[in-house]
């Protein structure tokens, strides 16, 4: 017998603390909660943050910028990571994911124009730079938004 391999025997743990069950139990008339305040009260208790009137830790920090919730996120692949396709290749966005050239897929998938493109390929993706769309037209391909 091993450590990792001790477990509890069945009925040596209490499942749960039964609160209000009599003096002797020690959490009984008040149930652990107290004489009266806030904490002992039905739904009452502190606000997640609250720290006894002092002003919270996140009001004394200072609060800079702008989050854009309406931002577009795209996942980039450059035209020189294409170059691992076979010609005559549909390179599409699962395509992509398989192949580890793109993690998630975000928002979308831009295909940006930096390197060359030797293979003429047809690329699918949400979005396309003009170099890009330039380039890969330029090697024979074609490309298409989905």
């Amino acid at each position: 017998m091993k450590l990792n391999e001790l477990s509890y025997t069945e009925g040596a743990r209490h499942k749960r603390n039964r609160v209000g069950r009599g003096t002797s139990s020690g959490n009984g008339k008040t149930s652990g909660r107290g004489q009266k305040g806030a904490g002992a009260r039905s739904g009452g208790g502190k606000k997640a943050g609250f720290e006894g009137g002092q002003t919270p830790l996140f009001m004394r920090l200072p609060k800079r910028g702008f989050t854009n919730y309406t931002r577009v996120e795209y996942a980039i692949v450059n035209l020189d990571q294409l170059n691992r396709f076979e010609d005559g290749t549909e390179v599409t966005p699962e395509l992509l994911m398989e192949t580890g050239l793109v993690r998630k897929q975000l928002d979308g998938i831009k295909v940006l124009g930096n390197g060359n493109l030797e293979k003429k390929l047809t690329v699918k993706a949400n979005k396309f730079s003009k170099s890009a769309v330039e380039a890969i037209e330029a090697a024979g391909g074609k490309t298409e938004v989905i």
